[in-house]
């Protein structure tokens, strides 16, 4: 059986590539690898997602299916201030995430979980690009547990692809957030911002 990158434990042989990549002016360098989402370079829709943030980031921020860090490595390099956690069912992908930090001097903590399950405390910013290949019901549980996460004026930003359901979920995610917002749209790439968690119905 295939690995996906939702595999907690891959089997597939390593087939290590390097990725360069450039986030608002910080150079970065990371090592990828085959079973795990995205080998050897930065997918689009993660890079929609991260030219799409605010101008500024504070506080706690949680890469949420961080698979090898592109989106935590980012965050902390631009703003090492942030306490980045990263997590991810995968555990060579929490390895290379953990590797790439440390390659380009961030300061983060890599958390082995399916979902929110072993991940401590509340956020500032959760920032993902789900597994859409999990399935709705996988996705649409991290959604709610994500509302549950959120500090009081937290957010919560993610990419989905229009044809794998971003106007579904636009709807499922009015049903736990007071507000929720499409603030980009590119190559078939939506954006979303939630805000205010309705953490009475989490």
């Amino acid at each position: 059986m295939n690995d996906h990158y939702y595999t907690s434990s891959p089997t597939s042989e390593h087939r290590y590539a390097p990725c360069d990549y450039e986030y608002r002016g910080c150079p970065l360098h990371f090592t990828t690898d085959a079973g795990v989402f995205s080998r050897g370079e930065v997918d689009f829709g993660t890079d929609v997602l991260l030219n799409a943030l605010p101008d500024s980031l504070y506080g706690r921020v949680l890469d949420l299916g961080c698979g090898w860090g592109a989106v935590g490595v980012s965050v902390g390099k631009r703003w090492p201030g942030c306490t980045v956690v990263m997590g991810d069912v995968n555990e060579r992908a929490l390895s290379l995430a953990s590797q790439n930090a440390r390659k380009n001097g961030v300061t983060a903590q890599t958390v082995q979980s399916d979902g929110l399950t072993n991940i401590p405390g509340e956020f500032d910013f959760v920032i993902t690009n789900p597994p859409i290949r999990a399935g709705k019901q996988v996705i649409y549980g991290m959604f709610r547990d994500c509302a549950g996460k959120l500090k009081e004026n937290g957010e919560m930003y993610l990419v989905i692809r229009k044809q794998q359901g971003a106007e579904s979920a636009i709807k499922y995610l009015k049903t736990i957030f007071d507000e929720v917002d499409t603030i980009e749209k590119s190559g078939g790439f939506w954006v979303i911002r939630c805000k205010g968690g309705k953490k009475d119905e989490v």
